[in-house]
């Protein structure tokens, strides 16, 4: 064992900063083999262990308990590796080339799928299968054993779409920081019609506006589903819950509406609580930002915060004037943008809590983006001047407009 040991500590000391690009490729290449040749001796070891009950030596119950403990691995991961490690010993073909450094682990652990559901079919195809591992992409090569195994058993093959349909489910809960976590498995055909959904919205935006700035794909997918959802909620034929179409619900007391610190007791003041209905929380700036755009219910409340009059909710910006400002707008009007009226908010340059009035003038068509940046702690301002909006930077210059001149 000392030698093994020896070996490996020399070739990992080796320098590599004098390898030429070539070099070092060469050298990636020569250490993914030993890794995955000294991967597939681990597991002919581990499957070793678990045949002779070794691990009962030490007075464990399993092989996968023993290596969670003498590696240091998780029990999930353990009971993988050992189930792995067991497959192989009946794949000889997969551990042969594995062994070899042919085929990827990921190639094997889909290969252990096919075997554990058709044992004797795979062992006549398990040849051409690994051939197929070879010379295929792992994307490729998961596509062509799926099916595979369709073909083995069509029968079984729909059983099991049935039971993957039946373990659908979405988990959508407030978090205690803030966030909202989305979590779920889809079946095939809905996870699809998302991913399609998320994907038009993303690659329409990309069309529209150019360049996507600094947001990672995750969040300009993150993005797209609120957008997605936004534009279904404003949609006129959706069904009635008590009595109104169901929208996003914001409680805001009006100081922290105008931003106005209230007083608690003590010397520094702080604002009146805002929270959507589900999510939580939210600083006065988000609340501000959200009720720009919005349909308002005044409710009046008595000093036990118990409702005393509720007044009817009434649309921020009327859809009449709405059209008027998305006629003479048709897009974002922040410089360089082009995203679609239907993905806009009707800004108010001077807010409404602030005094400012709700008219043409005092409106701008913001993407839900560039509102949040208008809104936010960006440093982004806007203005009207002779009746134009005025964009400038955190330090004050002016943000040129470099889109196409409007007709």
């Amino acid at each position: 064992m000392s030698s093994i040991r020896s070996a490996v500590e020399d070739l990992c000391s080796r320098e590599v900063d004098g390898l030429s690009d070539a070099g070092l490729e060469e050298e990636f290449d020569e250490f993914t083999w030993a890794c995955r040749a000294m991967q597939a001796h681990w597991l002919k070891l581990l499957a070793k262990i678990d045949d002779r009950h070794a691990f009962s030596r030490d007075g464990f119950w399993s092989a996968a308990s023993w290596l969670a403990v003498h590696a240091r691995e998780s029990h999930a991961a353990s009971t993988e590796q050992v189930k792995t490690a067991c497959a192989l010993e009946d794949m000889p073909v997969v551990r042969d080339a594995y062994g070899e450094g042919e085929i990827s682990a990921s190639a094997v652990r889909v290969l252990t799928t096919a075997h554990d559901t058709h044992p004797e079919l795979f062992a006549e195809a398990e040849p051409m299968l690994v051939e197929a591992a070879k010379a295929l992409m792992p994307r490729e090569f998961a596509y062509a054993v799926r099916y595979w195994r369709q073909a083995a058993d069509a029968a079984r093959a729909e059983r099991a779409a049935d039971e993957r349909h039946d373990q659908r489910r979405l988990s959508v809960s407030a978090t205690a920081f803030g966030m909202v976590r989305v979590d779920g498995d889809l079946d095939p055909e809905t996870g699809q019609s998302l991913i399609t959904a998320l994907r038009a919205v993303v690659d329409a935006e990309v069309r529209a506006g150019g360049a996507v700035g600094p947001r990672t794909p995750g969040q300009r997918r993150a993005d797209a589903l609120g957008e997605i959802c936004r534009q279904w909620l404003d949609r006129k034929d959706r069904p009635a819950v008590a009595g109104e179409r169901p929208h996003v619900t914001l409680t805001v007391g009006l100081d922290a509406l105008r931003g106005h610190a209230v007083s608690n007791g003590d010397a520094t003041g702080s604002p009146e609580p805002c929270a959507l209905q589900d999510a939580g929380p939210v600083t006065p700036g988000v609340a501000r930002r959200i009720a720009c755009d919005a349909s308002i219910s005044r409710i009046v409340m008595g000093p036990r915060s118990e409702p005393l009059d509720v007044g009817r909710r009434t649309a921020v910006v009327p859809a009449g004037l709405r059209r008027a400002v998305a006629a003479r707008d048709r897009q974002c009007r922040f410089p360089s943008c082009d995203r679609p009226e239907a993905w806009c908010d009707a800004h108010h340059v001077v807010h409404w809590a602030d005094g400012g009035v709700t008219a043409l003038g005092n409106l701008v068509l913001l993407c839900r983006r560039h509102h949040r940046m208008v809104h936010g702690t960006s440093g982004f301002r806007l203005s009207m001047e002779n009746g134009e909006p005025v964009f400038r930077r955190p330090d004050g210059s002016v943000l040129d407009d470099r889109a196409p001149p409007r007709l």
